[in-house]
């Protein structure tokens, strides 16, 4: 059967794009939970009244950093996904359907500077908000992870040849002539290296490799000579952690495993998959009732799990506004027993322990497929932003995403629930008036 042809008569002189979407989608009703206004309010700070070029609207510029995080996207993605979805649009705040970009995605990235981790933590308070008296609950689970960053597996290899790298890079651009530049005797001792599993060829790579280590700290020290002294300043900084990498030995405390990202740590936590980490350590914080995310905080040391807990709990308080009672632990955070009025609790043998105090230590153990969806759908299993700030913000994001997606699914659900219920009872009436016209004709 052939489809009815569409009728493409105008729906009339009065009618808005808001009438034009569906009132119960999700994202349409996120948008009309948000308390928008205390976004404006916040950060209308951050921007000048009089100078500069006009900016693009607050609740715009969150919109998309929510929606980001929510559709697990990149700031490119994002921001060219939002031209095609009427519903992204009207979450932004508009009025019309724009076929255009709203703005350049590294606007986006300017956008995070400015309002700082406090303003992202803001949205994260925001989305605990709207998830309303699910997140009440006074009785905490916490755990800790690692959010890895996003750099290459680090070898000193690795690091001694971009260190050659970037000395050539700048010798180059400050037009300071070399000894020697090095590029064909590196690419040599590359081969070498590769073949290190050739008869007698493990001795060649690790000849190899010290040759490139002296190269690298070759280069750097005729920087040093040659660069004028108004120069050498601009690039002071790079060159000392430079010499910091070729200096580190295997057993030192401290190191650095990334030129680009020097602030990244090394993480064992034991798994059989992955035995190292690189990263940041993380600790997050639900409710063990709902499972809403109350605290999300990012650590750049190596600390032990209890050591997180203090600053935890003050972003509880900050975001919640009261003190937590009870925070079941694992056996990671075996230490200090209360910490401000607040009891903490770890599994141990007790033979006097009480029903509802087991429950809910089995019931601790749901925040490990919260950490897994924060991973896997809210970009938390690698940390694309840049720097120790970047690490904090990408957290709090990925956990206001989270809380957000939460409360749209419960929308989700109850639509679901009332459209199967009102089949229900259509099939059911349906069903004993053609049982009573059956026993007329009978």
């Amino acid at each position: 059967m052939l489809s009815k042809p569409k009728n493409t008569s105008q729906l009339g002189f009065f009618i808005t794009f808001e009438d034009q979407l569906n009132h119960q989608h999700p994202l349409f009703k996120l948008g009309k939970a948000i308390h928008w206004q205390v976004f404006e309010d916040s950060f209308s700070k951050h921007y000048s009244a009089t100078m500069g070029a006009p900016a693009k609207p607050i609740r715009l510029m969150v919109s998309l950093l929510i929606l980001k995080q929510l559709r697990n996207l990149s700031d490119e993605s994002i921001v060219e996904q939002w031209s095609e979805n009427a519903y992204y649009q009207h979450f932004g705040g508009e009025q019309v359907f724009r076929a255009e970009q709203p703005c350049v995605a590294t606007e986006l990235v300017e956008f995070r500077k400015r309002i700082g981790p406090e303003g992202i933590e803001l949205i994260l308070k925001e989305s605990i908000r709207v998830n309303g008296k699910d997140s009440n609950d006074d009785t905490l689970s916490g755990d800790t992870t690692v959010q890895e960053k996003n750099i290459t597996y680090p070898t000193d290899d690795k690091l001694y040849k971009k260190i050659i790298d970037k000395c050539q890079a700048i010798a180059v651009k400050e037009q300071i002539e070399l000894r020697q530049s090095y590029k064909h005797t590196v690419k040599k001792l590359s081969i070498i290296q590769r073949l290190r599993r050739n008869k007698g060829g493990d001795v060649k790579a690790r000849r190899a490799s010290k040759k490139v280590k002296t190269i690298a700290g070759r280069l750097v020290r005729e920087l040093k000579r040659k660069l004028p002294a108004t120069i050498l300043n601009k690039y002071a900084m790079d060159l000392e952690l430079y010499t910091k990498v070729l200096a580190q030995k295997r057993s030192d405390s401290n190191k650095i495993y990334s030129l680009h990202e020097p602030h990244v740590k090394c993480y064992t936590k034991g798994k059989e998959h992955k035995k190292f980490e690189f990263g940041s350590k993380v600790s997050i914080l639900i409710t063990q009732k709902t499972g809403v995310i109350v605290g999300a905080l990012n650590f750049n040391d190596t600390l032990h799990d209890s050591k997180t807990l203090p600053d935890a709990l003050q972003q509880y308080e900050r975001l919640t506004g009261k003190q937590a009672k009870d925070v079941f632990l694992d056996r990671g955070y075996r230490g200090p027993k209360t910490i401000n009025h607040t009891n903490l609790h770890t599994p141990k043998p007790n033979p006097n322990i009480t029903k509802s105090t087991r429950r809910k230590h089995k019931r601790r153990a749901a925040i490990e497929p919260t950490i897994g969806h924060l991973k896997h759908d809210y970009r938390m299993i690698r940390n694309y932003l840049k720097g120790a700030i970047g690490d904090e913000m990408n957290v709090m994001l990925s956990a206001a995403a989270m809380n957000f997606k939460r409360i749209m699914n419960l929308w989700k659900q109850g639509l679901e629930f009332f459209i199967e219920n009102l089949c229900f009872v259509l099939i059911t009436q349906y069903l004993n008036l053609f049982a009573r016209k059956v026993k007329l004709t009978f």
